[in-house]
Formats: structure tokens, sequence, C-alpha cells
């Protein structure tokens, strides 16, 4: 790339997809809320979904959990009126205008999902399934019931990447070539029991979350290259530690997620962060709520100007969890409502984030492209 275009002199692309973002990044609430029904009383749900719910004044009208005590004690604390064991008896008594937060695990979608009302709107949580083929069969029960389904890809809305994508969207930065998301903590996995014994782990369970992000700026990317590899000592666990890039043909940009869950070395090391960086500069954010999980430090999110020394720090409010879940939730109501003409979360959209995942685990069982040695007497 020539100096004058690295120095802006030169007009940056206006049709990349990350400068036209869709209207429900935007993080408004919706101007008419609807009463939610949320299906699941685990530990997703009572940091991060009630939370979010309560601070952006969304009705939660009633709670399902097939263990009612573990609902109960969530009704309770929430303020939540109506709690229930099955969706079936949540599904006869609720708003016929309700909107359904499906927060279990992927093998009990399917019978969730059918236990809803025709045509209700519906957010699923991230994954959608463990493997594409899951997801294509969800997919085809949402579209044969008619529901306007969206998945819980909550990292698209935190508030520090909504404040990059708008900054993006108005060529702060200029032309992007790179964006980097580096994650290298020690994840506490005892705090997760159900993923022990699984087949797959890293990359639908936690890097999925990156790979959608990655595709909600670009777009589908047109090849996957990936390793993604277990830790020695860790036998009951899967794959912990990846490394994954999204080739996109035509464009001089490196999209790449990197990953280690095992870093058990202390704090002074630790990353985890999304970089941007274009042909005008540069920005930063740092995902506080990953080092020391689930305490979490400070995030931040920092420009840099090509041309200029230093780092400036840009104002944001809120943190991933809870306030992402706000946005996730806002962008399907605001979608039903009609507020917004397009749901950038819907099943459909993030069907082709499956593709990319299932193609990270395709691509590492090729395991790369073997060396041609010349002989030589």
């Amino acid at each position: 790339m020539s100096d004058e275009r690295m120095r802006g002199d030169l007009p940056d692309r206006d049709d990349l997809p990350e400068r036209h973002p869709a209207a429900a990044y935007t993080l408004e609430l919706p101007l008419h809320p609807r009463p939610i029904v949320i299906i699941g009383a685990g530990g997703i749900v009572k940091d991060a979904h009630l939370p979010a719910y309560r601070k952006a004044g969304y009705p939660v009208w009633g709670i399902v959990n097939r263990t009612v005590q573990r609902a109960d004690a969530l009704a309770a604390e929430f303020g939540i009126e109506h709690v229930f064991g099955t969706v079936e008896a949540a599904v006869a008594e609720a708003p016929a205008d309700a909107v359904y937060d499906i927060a279990l695990m992927p093998e009990q979608y399917e019978a969730a999902l059918e236990a809803l009302p025709d045509g209700a709107p519906v957010l699923i949580q991230k994954p959608l399934g463990h493997s594409l083929e899951q997801g294509e069969a969800l997919a085809a029960l949402c579209r044969r019931k008619g529901l306007v389904a969206a998945v819980n890809t909550q990292l698209r809305f935190a508030p520090y990447v909504a404040e990059a994508r708008r900054l993006i969207a108005a060529g702060a930065i200029g032309e992007v070539h790179d964006m980097e998301v580096r994650v290298s903590v020690d994840t506490p996995w005892h705090l997760f029991p159900h993923v022990f014994g699984m087949e797959r782990l890293e990359l639908t369970m936690h890097s999925v979350h990156y790979l959608d992000l990655v595709r909600s700026f670009f777009g589908d990317p047109d090849g996957v290259s990936a390793v993604t590899r277990r830790h020695p000592g860790k036998p009951d666990v899967a794959t912990t530690r990846s490394t994954i890039i999204l080739r996109y043909r035509g464009r001089d940009l490196r999209a790449v997620v990197s990953t280690n869950h095992d870093h058990d070395y202390g704090p002074a090391h630790e990353e985890s962060f999304i970089k941007w960086e274009g042909t005008r500069g540069a920005i930063r954010a740092q995902l506080g709520l990953l080092l020391d999980y689930p305490r979490g430090r400070e995030d931040s999110l920092e420009l840099a100007v090509a041309g200029e020394k230093g780092w400036t720090p840009l104002p944001f409010e809120g943190s991933w969890f809870p306030d992402a879940f706000i946005g996730s939730m806002g962008a399907l109501q605001r979608y039903v409502e009609g507020s917004v003409d397009s749901l950038p979360t819907s099943v459909d959209d993030v069907l082709h984030t499956m593709a990319v995942v299932e193609a990270a685990y395709e691509s590492d069982e090729r395991e790369g492209v073997p060396l041609r040695v010349a002989v030589t007497s």
C-alpha cells in the first residue's frame, strides 16, 4: 500500500460492510418493551440476563425451570411474579405478545422451541448447537414454526464494541486492514461443570463469540484456517487453546483469533483484548471480564491516530456483563416492534457463524499443508 494511502491522503473505500452497520447496533432501547419469559435459571441468567433486563427496565413476566426451586429463588431476588416447571405451562398463561428467552444448553433448545407458540419472538442462547448440522436443524425448526428467532451473540453489543463499531463506520481509523482478538487467561473451568466430557469446547462455547464478532464487521470469510488443542494436564476437558484465521479474498485484511485458557502463571502477562487497525489509526478494547473471571478487571477502550504517539482513552458506559445482554434482547424487540428494519443476530445470520466454527474444526483435522522438501543426493 502506498505511503499516500497510509497517510489517509486518498479516500478509503465506503462500500465495505463495517462502514454500514445495522441500525440495531446503536444500542437504543425498544420503544415499547414486551414482557419476557425466561426459560432456564442457571448462572448466566442470574449474573447477566436478569441484571441486564432490570437495568434496562425490560419487564420479566415469568421464569421457567424444571428445578422449580431454582426458579423460585431467582423470582424472589428479581421480583418475577410467575414461575413454572415446564415451557408448556408458561406458554399456556403467558401474554400474547411475550418474548421468550431460552437460556439452556444446546441439546435442550429443540424441545423448548417446539413448545413455543408459532410466530413467537425468541432469543436463543449461543451457540446455535454443538455443530453446523445441529444449527441447521434448529434454524429449520424456527422457520417451520415461523418464529422470529435471534441468537444471543451478545458480544456484538458490548458497550466498547458498540463505540468501536460507530467510530469505524465513521471512518475514524480509515480502512480497517487488521482485526485481532487475543485471550490468554486462566479460565476457571470448575465453574462450568457441564463442559467436562464435552467432545467440543473452545470453538463452540467460547471463540464462537469472536468469530461471530469478526463476521459482524466484515461479513462471511472466504476461508478459515485453524488449530485447536487440549492441555496435556487436563484430560477431562476438550480443546482449550485455539488460533483461527479468517481469510477475506480481495482485501488486505488480517483477521485472527488467538486464545489460551490455560495461562496459569499469574496476572502479569494475561491478555484479553480486541484490536482493530486501519490506515488512519487503531482502536483497542480490553475485555476486563475475562481477566480474573468472574470478578473481572477494568475494561478500557483506546484510540491511536496514525502519525501521533500514544493512545487516547475513549468514553463508554457499561461492560460485557450485563450490559451487552440489554443490546441483544433490545435488537430483537426493536425488530419486532418495527423500529429497526433488520435483525443482524437472526438465526439465519448466526447459522453462518456456525459454518465458520465447523470450517475451523475441519481445518484443524486437516492439520495444515504438508511440507514439500526437495530430495538432494
